[in-house]
């Protein structure tokens, strides 16, 4: 397929999607009733005999809800690109090797200080933190194994996690809640914190695109790309503090949601190829398309209970992860 048709294509899945998980869920609200909605809100039609309960529904729960699935997907996704073109590895993912995990603490410290207002910046602190201690870790000499990367990514989010239990329990929050949201939920519905979250994901989308061309040269090696002219460190350095920016904002604000990094690059990378150019836009797209899905999926299979969102990925992503392991053994 035409690369620009396909991105087309992707943003046109990706409204239809987003429209039909606003509309659907326990109270029954009609695609036209939800058109008329939006339409009266921007003062575009007089619509007098809107439902309050159905407009309290759709512009203060539903949409915030799918418009940060959206960002959220986003962000891991393009973050899952640039990890696993800097680590040269399918399998690297910003859950899988501890940097959500590093956001999620972060996030929690500001919400038991009760500065609310800078849970992203402590979510982003908390992840460019953890993804350094974890690279620093796994690193011999001049080199960075990736299997040891990847066992020190799972034993520093193990304990990262057991930590944000530990201050739970100390600080006398609910446990019960901060397990929820460690499994993943996007029921916040601030909007400035959404756009705050948004803002830092375009940011990173955009510094990723620029430096699209180095990344193309990179995942094919590091000595060539020297060879090439690539600062490859400095490089490194930017765009691991970017994918720690947006996957911190999105954690503090989803908990940890695992495996969009992992599945969403992996397959369109066999869609559209390696060019980072493409391959950056078409995987965020996608990862919108997949995260709202997934909600939709987690809300209303067993509707009016909710399944946490980090659940319905996880269950798609861990035989996901466990294929990509056994066919990179496989593979001489």
């Amino acid at each position: 397929m035409n690369r620009p048709i396909l991105i087309f294509f992707l943003i046109a899945i990706l409204i239809l999607v987003a429209i039909i998980s606003v509309s659907i869920g326990p109270a029954d609200i009609s695609l036209g009733e939800l058109l008329k909605i939006f339409l009266a809100k921007l003062h575009i039609i007089d619509y007098k005999d809107i439902n309050l309960s159905h407009e309290n529904i759709i512009l203060h729960i539903r949409f915030p809800r799918v418009i940060l699935a959206i960002i959220t997907g986003m962000a891991l996704s393009l973050a899952g690109v640039v990890l696993q073109a800097l680590l040269r590895n399918p399998l690297a993912d910003p859950y899988i090797i501890g940097v959500s995990s590093g956001a999620a603490l972060g996030a929690t410290l500001a919400i038991v200080l009760g500065l609310i207002s800078l849970i992203p910046l402590a979510g982003f602190l908390g992840a460019v933190l953890t993804i350094f201690l974890v690279y620093n870790l796994a690193k011999t000499g001049y080199k960075v194994p990736i299997e040891t990367l990847l066992l020190t990514g799972v034993i520093v989010s193990v304990f990262l996690s057991a930590s944000i239990s530990l201050i739970a329990f100390l600080t006398g929050k609910s446990l019960g809640q901060i397990i929820l949201w460690l499994m993943g939920n996007l029921s916040e519905n601030n909007p400035f914190l959404i756009i705050i979250a948004g803002s830092m994901v375009l940011l990173g989308a955009i510094v990723v695109y620029i430096f699209a061309r180095d990344l193309n040269v990179i995942s094919i090696g590091e000595e060539p790309a020297q060879h090439l002219g690539v600062e490859v460190e400095t490089v490194k350095k930017i765009l691991f503090i970017i994918t720690s920016l947006i996957t911190g904002a999105v954690v503090a604000l989803t908990g940890l949601i695992g495996f969009v990094g992992l599945i969403i690059p992996h397959i369109m990378r066999l869609v559209v190829g390696p060019d980072h150019r493409i391959l950056s836009v078409a995987s965020m797209l996608a990862g919108g398309i997949f995260l709202v899905l997934a909600d939709l999926f987690a809300r209303t299979i067993i509707s009016p209970a909710e399944i946490p969102v980090g659940v319905v990925t996880a269950l798609f992503g861990g035989p996901f992860f466990l294929f990509l392991l056994k066919r990179k053994k496989q593979t001489p």
